[in-house]
């Protein structure tokens, strides 16, 4: 079932999973103060929600993801009140993303240009239809990725490819993007809901507790020297096996039986 979040974005449960829906078709959902305050407030109850466990974004319609920031409104800001309000919002959002402590999905159904690669490339897994297409493509307007991808591209990207896409401002196709470790893998059209929701329920099945602090130590460690972050990790796993779930699964795996895994 689904329910409106704000009349920009829905989410909807599938047993463990929330899919949250950018709800803005006639708009190729391009991102607007609106749209931002809804995907927020979506985010936020999903990320409060101890039911859901696994999130996937995704857009609606058959033509876009997300296509990019809404160009009116941002034509019609100047650098302050740009800062203080869309970019403080854009970047707010897109962080509360990245830093979920569930794991994200992004079902990219089409054009995710701008702000809807920026998105993208705040979530864990990408899975992209075969007919999307992703970019940044902001130089062409006389600007540059502001919502993140300035940043997040040129590390997770060689920085050399990741300086091309965005001084060219040039579109790439699913399977482009899929070569250059952008996105996981490309399904056809069709197909592409079915299994993002099968992919994000095995991961639902996993422990949400384990699931929270192996997110936080590969965020965290990512920004750490290596032998900090060897050190990060071998304390948060001590944190795990203080974890009933880590038994749980031990246990099972030795008295080959299914593991029940509850978050404790």
């Amino acid at each position: 079932m689904s329910a409106p979040v704000a009349d920009r974005v829905t989410l909807a449960r599938h047993g463990a999973v929330a899919v949250l829906t950018i709800d803005r078709p006639a708009a190729l959902n391009a991102l607007d103060m609106e749209t931002l305050a809804a995907l927020d407030a979506a985010v936020a109850a999903a990320a409060a929600d101890p039911a859901i466990r696994v999130v996937v974004f995704t857009g609606a319609g058959e033509r876009a993801f997300v296509a990019g920031g809404d160009i009116a409104d941002l034509d019609s800001r100047q650098g302050l009140r740009h800062y203080l309000e869309l970019g403080e919002r854009l970047h707010g959002v897109f962080r509360r993303i990245e830093t979920l402590d569930k794991p994200t999905i992004a079902a990219v159904n089409g054009w995710a240009l701008g702000g809807g690669t920026e998105l993208v490339l705040c979530t864990d897994i990408r899975i992209a239809a075969a007919s999307a297409k992703l970019g940044l493509p902001e130089i062409n307007l006389g600007l540059f990725p502001g919502a993140g991808g300035s940043q997040r591209l040129l590390r997770q990207l060689s920085p050399c490819k990741a300086k091309e896409l965005m001084f060219t401002g040039d579109r790439i196709d699913a399977a482009e993007a899929e070569r250059l470790g952008l996105i996981n893998r490309v399904v056809p059209d069709a197909a592409l809901m079915e299994q993002v929701l099968a992919m994000a329920q095995a991961i639902a099945a996993r422990s949400p507790l384990v699931l929270k602090l192996l997110k936080r130590t590969l965020s965290d460690g990512a920004d750490m020297p290596l032998p900090a972050a060897l050190r990060h990790e071998q304390a948060m796993i001590g944190l795990v096996l203080d974890s009933a779930d880590a038994h749980e699964g031990c246990q099972a795996f030795l008295q080959k039986r299914k593991p029940t895994f509850t978050g404790a």
